[in-house]
């Protein structure tokens, strides 16, 4: 037995120093290209004449990084939009996908390929039991100018299915909140939840959707109403994000409406793409740890009063977010997320984390509506 621990944690090791020289060599290439004259975008080859060191000499690993301030949000509010396009790229054909706009302009984001990469990545660690390849998908959750809505129509096409979508605005759903209107929220909620169950009884053969904590709940619930369940509705397969997943929602959601229907929690957003969790177990609590896609993003756990630092094992911090494609260049961006660094596993080899949730200082102003 100590033999077989051995050569885990040998395998292990291995694994992660692999990993991190991935990430610095993938790091190294992203810089020259966005700050190349040939490659980069403009906004960054503006930034670079304002910088006291040459990035394309000084930035050779991930933690050079540091040189750079950190990533400020107002720069993601406005336009114009093609200062983020690489020059390498500009006669390709560009998507906008915007934030929620909960607190202020939203924030935008370029994207040629990016959300069909990360999917596609993403598409490789769905079981085909649960999520059979040609089935076709329900993808109950925001719609309009995000990122989400595309990437899942990707992944059900690149898994040979066909994906049916509802509308959802998440803005309006936000100003029914604030205004304190919660008998039209419930109304609108129930017209996404309507819209779901339409589709779902419409013969499209639907066995895979995507959808948020909060709408799987309701959907369940309205569904039991009406005499059926989810399984019974001809699903197998969720895939599931949002800050609303937690170990006690997932004991919930698995013991009273599941009934065997797989589910996998997911962390994502416009920037980052999407960071899996380790298989979420009864016998760890149902613990979520979610790990970024590096080396295409890094998510790391840094000190509330020092965003250079990552804590301890274990401890809590704010999430820091890394974005390294050609498409798209994000250094030290700060979340309004804090968790717990969670260690390095053998099919994800570096750090991780736990226990997503806003941000202390910023929960009172972050507003969750109805996904």
């Amino acid at each position: 037995m100590s033999t077989l621990k051995q050569a885990s944690a040998s395998d292990l090791e291995a694994a992660v120093k692999r990993a991190r020289e991935a990430l610095d060599a993938h790091t190294y290439e992203t810089v020259q290209w966005h700050f190349h004259a040939s490659t980069g975008c403009p906004f960054w080859l503006e930034y670079a004449s304002s910088l006291k060191f040459d990035p394309l000499k000084e930035i050779r690993t991930y933690d050079d990084l540091k040189k750079f301030e950190p990533f400020k949000d107002e720069w993601l509010r406005g336009g114009p939009v093609r200062r983020w396009v690489p020059k390498a790229f500009a006669d390709k054909p560009v998507y906008v996908f915007e934030t929620g706009g909960t607190t202020g302009i939203p924030k935008s984001r370029i994207a040629i390929d990016d959300f069909r990469t990360d999917y596609s990545l993403f598409s490789e660690t769905l079981p085909d039991e649960y999520f059979p390849k040609g089935a076709n998908w329900l993808m109950l959750g925001p719609s309009g100018p995000r990122r989400l809505r595309l990437a899942v129509e990707h992944l059900a096409q690149h898994r040979g299915g066909i994906c049916f979508c509802i509308d959802l605005d998440p803005r309006w759903v936000i100003k029914l909140i604030k205004k304190g209107w919660m008998e039209h929220l419930e109304a609108y909620k129930q017209h996404c939840i309507d819209q779901a169950i339409t589709i779902l009884g419409a013969g499209h053969e639907i066995r895979c959707m995507f959808t948020t904590p909060k709408l799987l709940e309701s959907l369940a619930l309205e569904l039991e109403k009406r005499g059926t369940t989810i399984r019974e509705q001809g699903i197998t397969g969720i895939f599931s994000g949002g800050t609303e997943f937690t170990p006690q929602w997932t004991r919930f959601a698995t013991e009273e409406f599941l009934e065997g229907v797989y589910m996998t929690p997911t962390y994502g957003n416009t920037l980052m793409g999407l960071a899996c969790s380790k298989p979420v177990t009864a016998e760890e609590n149902y613990k979520i740890s979610y790990y970024a896609p590096q080396p295409r993003a890094v998510a790391e756990v840094v000190e509330f009063d020092d965003y250079d630092t990552v804590v301890d094992y274990g401890s809590t911090g704010r999430v820091k977010l890394t974005t390294l494609t050609k498409e798209f260049f994000v250094p030290g961006f700060l979340e309004r997320d804090e968790g717990e660094r969670e260690k390095p596993y053998i099919k994800y080899p570096w750090d991780g984390v736990s226990g997503v949730r806003p941000f202390h200082e910023l929960a009172e102003a972050t507003t969750v509506g109805v996904y």
